[in-house]
This record gives structure tokens, C-alpha cells and sequence, in this order.
């Protein structure tokens, strides 16, 4: 159950009965492997709603990462449905609940922010989109999650992308911010590659730009990102389970998100894995909140 005040403070709903442009909603728990818990990446959504509340009363005001305010002299459309109910361990109940809270967004038509939670529900997620394909993935990761089955879970957080490209509606997948080692195997690595998945590493976004990436995604796709937060550097995110050196920074996300806006259309969005027992006074949620608004920014901005 939601605990904290609402990001930004948005609604729950439109008084005047308006269709949101985006709807955010949380989801504590997804697939978890037995012996394993979920509980302080249940913690995400509260904590960046949290990190959200000194920009409440500066929705209004001028947003340099956005060359203008938030809803770009708009009235509000984005509102916070809260979090959906979820259960330590209840896989396939959790998988059932986070897919029909996500058709239900699109059916108002809006577009679904889901805020993890592991990166497991990212699967269920994804699912949800099988009546509003074709659509692309842009996955910003420091990993593939390309495991076919872990401790005899095939929807857990090592997973997510194995199980995309099995979806129909899956056109392709875009894998940026790629760096270090994980739990891919090389035969993980190969199935990736032969599915056509584009890898895209840190390294590379580093040396080229953004455009590494956005040049994979064709003009005018549909794109559902998903963003975990270990794909930015430790530096500026160090609220993750695996921290990991030589990540993406926040100015390379946000033009990753910004580029993506003008090139295609963003369709839905998740940010996972933050870890809040792990962050440093509160950095990690407080530029996840940053992101969140960078992305809400992009969608309003969308023809």
C-alpha cells in the first residue's frame, strides 16, 4: 500500500472526469526465487514519491533538463494511481495483477510508469502490452537478464528480456548501458544474439553519444522502456543491489530519453531496482525522481 504522499502530488484521478495522459503506479513484488526476498525493493516507489515532494510545489516552474516547465504550460496530466497490491512470493498472482493494471491504463488510453520492485516486474509489465503491438524495447541496463530459468523461476529477475523476445508483440530489443559481468552465461549472450537483440555497453555511449543507442530504434516505433537503475553509474545511483563502475550518467539517460521522444514515440515505462536500504542520503532515489520527470516531460512533449 502506498505510505507516502503522491509523486509530485498528482491526483489519483481527474475531478472533471479528464483521461491522464500517464498513469504511474507501483508494484512492490514480482516473480521472487524461493529462499530470496523482495522486500527492500519494495521500498522503490514510496521513496521516489518521497524524493518527489520538494518539485511539488515547482510543477509550474521552469525545467532546464526540459527547456520549459514540467507540462509544458498545460494543465497536469499525469496522475498517481498508487500502488497495486502485491505479495512476497505470490509469482504468478503478482504477474496477473501488475499485466491487468497495465491493460487497464491503455485501454483508458493512457500510458502506463510502472515503478518497481525488481526488475521481475518488468515481465508481467511487458505482457500487458500484447493487444497494443507492435512495440519496441529499450532496455537501459548494466545486463542482459537473459537467463532462461534461475532456481526453477523463468519470470524472475534474471529473466525479463528472455522472456520479451518471446512475446509476439515484441518487435525488437535495444540493450544499453551494458557493462561488467552478471549472471549471462555465453550461452545466454548467444541466444541474445541470435534473436537479433542490439547490445549497446556503457563503454560505447561513453565514447559515441546517445546516438549509439537511438540508431537501433526505428523512426517512429513504439517503444516501451525499461530502466533499471543499475544501468547509471554508482556515483549518482548507488541505492542498487550490485553497484557497479563505469555506468551511464544522469545527463546520458536523459538524452537517451529526450533523443528517443523526437525519434519514435514512448509507449509505456518502468524504472526498477532501486535498492533504498543501499542509497547514500537519499541520492539515488532523488535522481530516480529526476528521471521520472525527465520521462513524463518526453510524453508530454509527444505529438
Amino acid at each position: 500500500m502506498t505510505t507516502s504522499r503522491p509523486f509530485l502530488d498528482f491526483p489519483n484521478r481527474f475531478a472533471d472526469g479528464r483521461v491522464p495522459r500517464a498513469v504511474i503506479f507501483g508494484a512492490g513484488h514480482g516473480s521472487t526465487y524461493a529462499g530470496k526476498g523482495s522486500s527492500g525493493h519494495a521500498l522503490a516507489a514510496d521513496a521516489i514519491r518521497a524524493a518527489s515532494q520538494d518539485d511539488a510545489a515547482l510543477v509550474e516552474h521552469w525545467d532546464f533538463d526540459l527547456c520549459g516547465p514540467l507540462f509544458d504550460g498545460k494543465p497536469i496530466c499525469c496522475v498517481d494511481a498508487g500502488d497495486i497490491p502485491t505479495t512476497l512470493h505470490d509469482n504468478g498472482g503478482n504477474r496477473a495483477r501488475i499485466e491487468t493494471k497495465t491493460r487497464e491504463v491503455l485501454a483508458l488510453p493512457a500510458i502506463p510508469i510502472l515503478l518497481g520492485g525488481d526488475c521481475s516486474v518488468t515481465i508481467p509489465f511487458l505482457s500487458g502490452f500484447a493487444d497494443h503491438g507492435p512495440v519496441w524495447i529499450l532496455q537501459i541496463d548494466a545486463h542482459i537478464d537473459w537467463r532462461d530459468e534461475m532456481h526453477g523461476e523463468r519470470h524472475g529477475y534474471s529473466s525479463p528480456m528472455r522472456r520479451a523476445s518471446e512475446m509476439p508483440h515484441v518487435a525488437g530489443i535495444v540493450q544499453v548501458g551494458l557493462r561488467s559481468v552478471g549472471s549471462a552465461r555465453l550461452p545466454d549472450i548467444e541466444a541474445a544474439q541470435h534473436y537479433g537483440s542490439r547490445f549497446v555497453t556503457a563503454r560505447e555511449v561513453h565514447a559515441e553519444g546517445v546516438e549509439a543507442a537511438l540508431r537501433h530504434i526505428p523512426e517512429g516505433a513504439r517503444v516501451v522502456v525499461t530502466l533499471d537503475c543499475d544501468s547509471l553509474d554508482p556515483s549518482i545511483m548507488p541505492g542498487v543491489a550490485a553497484r557497479t563502475p563505469g555506468g551511464l550518467t544522469y545527463t546520458q539517460v536523459i538524452d537517451l530519453i529526450a533523443g528517443l521522444g523526437r525519434r519514435a514515440k514512448i509507449a509505456g515505462f518502468d524504472l526498477v531496482e532501486l535498492y533504498p536500504p543501499a542509497d547514500i542520503d537519499g541520492l539515488s532515489a532523488l535522481t530516480a525522481a529526476r528521471l521520472l520527470v525527465n520521462v513524463i516531460g518526453t510524453v508530454v512533449r509527444q505529438v
